[in-house]
Formats: C-alpha cells, sequence, structure tokens
C-alpha cells in the first residue's frame, strides 16, 4: 500500500505500518481501531466511577453519623451561608413537603424578582395538595405585584392573611423544618435551619397567634384591591409613636414608608387637635383610642 496515507487514518488507528523495518502500511478493522482507542478511557471512566463511589460510601457513613448526633444533641440548628445554598435548602425541603408549609414575610411589599423565583415552587406545592398559609403586612394590599402573586396562589388554592406587623420571617415545612433569619449576619445571605422538634413547635405557635390576628387577603373577581385596612394601620403608628419609635423605625416595622407614617401621625394630630407630638403622645396615652379593635 502506498506510504501517502492521511494523518486522520493514522490518528484513527485506521491505518498501521507492519512493525518490520520498511514495512508497507496495512488496514485495521474498525472494531479492533476502536477497542484500542477507547480501552485508555474506559480504564479513566472506571477508576473515576470507583472514585465517585467511594465518595458516596463515605459521605453516606458521614451523614449518619451527623444525623444520629442531630437528634440526640439538644439543638438541632445548622447556620446557612450563602444565597445559594439557603436556595437548595429551600428547594430541596419544598420537594419534600407533602402536608403544610407555613411562611410569614416582614417589610412590606416584596421583591418582584423574588416574587418570579417563588411563584412556581408555590404552585407545585399546591398541585400536590400542600396547604399553605401565608402572612403579610398590611402595606402589600397597596403593592401590585405582591397582589398579582397572591392572586395567583390563592386561586390555586393557597390562603393569605395580612396584619399590622409581622414578628420575623419564618418558614416551616410539614413541622419538622424551619429556616428563620440569624440576626447576627445579612439576612439575604444567612440562615437558620431549625430541625428540632421542640423549637418548631414554638415556631408553629407564634405563627398561629399572629394568624388568628390577621385579616384574610380577598381579591374580587373584578380584580379590584382589597381593603387598606388605613384604620388598623395607623393605630399600630400611633402605638409605636408612644412607645417612642422613630418615623424610621415605625416605617422598618410596619413596612411602610417614613412618609406614610408622618401623614398617619399628622392625621391623629388634626383629629384630637394636639400642639405638638409629644402632646398627640400624651393625649394618646391618656385615651382608649389606640385600643378599640376598630375605633376610629
Amino acid at each position: 500500500m502506498s506510504d501517502d496515507v492521511p494523518d486522520c487514518l493514522t490518528e484513527l488507528g485506521l491505518m498501521r505500518r507492519q512493525a518490520e523495518p520498511g514495512s508497507h502500511w496495512v488496514a485495521v478493522p474498525p472494531d479492533i481501531a476502536s477497542h484500542d482507542l477507547t480501552r485508555p478511557l474506559e480504564r479513566a471512566i472506571l477508576a473515576q466511577q470507583h472514585t465517585v463511589a467511594g465518595i458516596y460510601d463515605a459521605l453516606s457513613a458521614a451523614e449518619d453519623v451527623y444525623r444520629t448526633q442531630q437528634r440526640t444533641s439538644a439543638v438541632s440548628v445548622r447556620l446557612l451561608h450563602g444565597a445559594d445554598v439557603i436556595y437548595a435548602a429551600l428547594e430541596r425541603a419544598s420537594e419534600a413537603c407533602r402536608e403544610e408549609l407555613l411562611t410569614a414575610h416582614p417589610g412590606g411589599a416584596r421583591d418582584p424578582d423574588a416574587l418570579g423565583k417563588t411563584l412556581p415552587r408555590t404552585l407545585r406545592l399546591n398541585e400536590r395538595g400542600v396547604r399553605q398559609r401565608t402572612l403579610y403586612q398590611h402595606s402589600v394590599r397597596a403593592h401590585g405585584p405582591t397582589l398579582a402573586y397572591i392572586e395567583r396562589v390563592t386561586s390555586a388554592g393557597a390562603q393569605v392573611r395580612t396584619l399590622d406587623e409581622v414578628v420575623d420571617r419564618i418558614i416551616v415545612y410539614d413541622r419538622s423544618i424551619a429556616f428563620i433569619p440569624d440576626p447576627r449576619y445579612d439576612q439575604q445571605t444567612t440562615a437558620l435551619a431549625v430541625e428540632h422538634p421542640a423549637l418548631i413547635h414554638y415556631l408553629v405557635k407564634v405563627f398561629d397567634h399572629a394568624w388568628q390576628r390577621a385579616e384574610p387577603v380577598t381579591i374580587s373577581q373584578d380584580h379590584s384591591r382589597p381593603p387598606l385596612l388605613t384604620d388598623e394601620t395607623r393605630r399600630a403608628v400611633l402605638k409605636l409613636m408612644v412607645e417612642g419609635h422613630t418615623d424610621a423605625g415605625i416605617a422598618k416595622r410596619l413596612g411602610i414608608s417614613s412618609r406614610t407614617v408622618s401623614h398617619h401621625i399628622k392625621k391623629a394630630s388634626d383629629q384630637v387637635k394636639s400642639r405638638s407630638r409629644a402632646h398627640l403622645a400624651y393625649l394618646l396615652a391618656r385615651s382608649e383610642l389606640l385600643e378599640s379593635p376598630r375605633g376610629d
């Protein structure tokens, strides 16, 4: 055979020169050539598979030890660092959830991007028949994106209520694992995963207590916004003012703007004809205006 052999044939092993010096090229059957080419790769893959199996075996043993320690320890709490780690933990808990999801979101209106990421997970839970109860603050009743989200999830079967102040963010799956913020760190990048039954029982009781005081959010068929509950918000603003909180502090706790806080204080001041903020606080503290559940 001619010495003019294309490189591609020699690289694929389809042409091979005979071992004797000066010998000619000979054709190699494709099945033999492919075997020679793939045999090193197959050996490497087999070695990697053994490595992967070893990792699984080692971590499986560590997982058993970890779970045993968590069950026997006084507190089963894990600190999660990183938004991606928190998201992965929430996804895993969501996929395992079969009966109930409880969530509370302080801070007023939610970020539309966050709502977009949460919506598919929420709808999947509804499709599986998971009961869902969510608490927001009254201020979301004026926020279009949050209301649109609420309309979608409530039409699928979830329940949503609002109240003047949500203590903190809580997410509880099947009353077996809860996620809460750690006040020592940035709440966007850290969270506590709680699995201790007593702690979860306490968190659920806190949630249920707030749920009983909250007002249901219903969106009519003409898509009109639910009532704003202005009286309740104003009463909450005035209570916090009497306790000595600043406008900025009140706004942060109630999930509204400082301008809205100032507006409620001015309306109350005009109503009782107070001469100053201190005078208003004095008059309110002496009166029963802040105690009535639906007072003016």
